[in-house]
């Protein structure tokens, strides 16, 4: 008998699932961090944890698992695949594959093994692979290194909108009563000059905000949400056009919870659009499946095999993994 492992390492958890040839689960586990770039010797661990506990309930060992595939959030260049693999193969891996978070959740959205994914949770991320199996990601690693947005930037511009509406350069918003009541503040001028005199930081939090305020009709929230869809549509042009998709049928997967959590089509629209100019045949879909199920499907390939209609209709409904809240850097 063959079994397979998918894992998802995020910054704030780490999933495993353990599964036969036939996509029946037969372990799954799940610990802390698992990106090395906020701890490599805490990734190992969280990594081992996860794995560890999937092969415990299965009642199999590391040694009986044909191929596993590791989807890691920080896997973006090669000095992190530098650290990465001595990394899994001291956690006594030997037969994996290495990639990245986004592409698993590209994998988990679609029933092709090719296609485009964009992340939009505490941070944003684009990355696609096309037919003859190249990849091209785009983004991922902040403001200043072209991205925007995510539940750590939209906050701040939550709260950078209710100065600017206080101090007059904008006009009245939504969000700063909704913003108050968060903070805890009776007047923006009180919050205003205690994070100036204590180096307060926005909590992530905020992000969501943009969502009730949006639904009552705010401007200004309605603004920041079309943004942050234009500028991940742009990404997503840019990955489909580097991949010379342009002409093809492919899926355009929405991950990460500020697009699967709230939004009424606020983000959304302006990304089908950017999609619909870049790839007329392309589909946007939400990932509405564990990311880790991707991870396993992509360790079935990565030996050869195929998904077949029925491990499809058999795991694409697995949701035994709570959902986690936008807390920390990458999901």
């Amino acid at each position: 008998m063959a079994y397979y492992m998918g894992i998802d390492g995020g910054g704030s958890k780490t999933y495993a699932l353990l599964t036969d040839a036939a996509g029946n689960v037969l372990g799954k586990g799940r610990s802390g961090n698992g990106n090395h770039q906020t701890g490599a010797q805490e990734a190992a661990a969280n990594i081992r944890a996860a794995a560890f506990a999937a092969l415990a309930e299965a009642g199999l060992g590391l040694e009986d698992v044909r191929h596993t595939y590791l989807g890691l959030a920080g896997a973006d260049r090669k000095t992190d695949y530098d650290i990465l693999h001595p990394l899994v193969r001291s956690i006594g891996f030997s037969s994996y594959t290495i990639g990245g978070d986004t592409m698993i959740g590209l994998r988990a959205g679609t029933n092709r093994p090719y296609g485009v994914a964009l992340i939009c949770g505490t941070g944003t991320n684009a990355a696609g692979r096309n037919r003859e199996g190249q990849h091209f990601q785009c983004g991922g690693f902040d403001y200043m290194y072209g991205d925007f947005g995510g539940g750590g930037a939209l906050n701040v511009e939550v709260f950078r909108t209710v100065i600017r509406a206080w101090d007059g350069r904008e006009a009245p918003t939504l969000l700063t009563a909704a913003l108050l009541e968060l903070l805890g503040y009776k007047s923006v001028g009180d919050m205003y000059n205690d994070f100036l005199d204590h180096g307060k930081s926005v909590p992530l939090d905020a992000a969501r905000l943009l969502f009730p305020a949006a639904a009552a009709g705010d401007a200004a929230a309605l603004a920041i949400l079309h943004r942050q869809g234009a500028e991940l549509g742009k990404s997503a042009a840019a990955v489909i056009r580097r991949l010379g998709m342009e002409h093809d049928v492919f899926d355009v997967v929405l991950a990460g919870s500020l697009l699967t959590r709230g939004d009424r089509g606020w983000i959304r629209g302006p990304i089908e659009q950017a999609v619909r100019e870049a790839a007329p045949h392309a589909s946007v879909v939400t990932l509405t499946t564990e990311p880790v199920v991707g991870a396993v499907w992509s360790a079935l390939e990565s030996d050869g095999l195929s998904i077949t209609s029925e491990i499809y209709d058999k795991m694409r409904t697995f949701q035994e993994f709570e959902p986690i809240p936008i807390t920390t850097r990458q999901e």
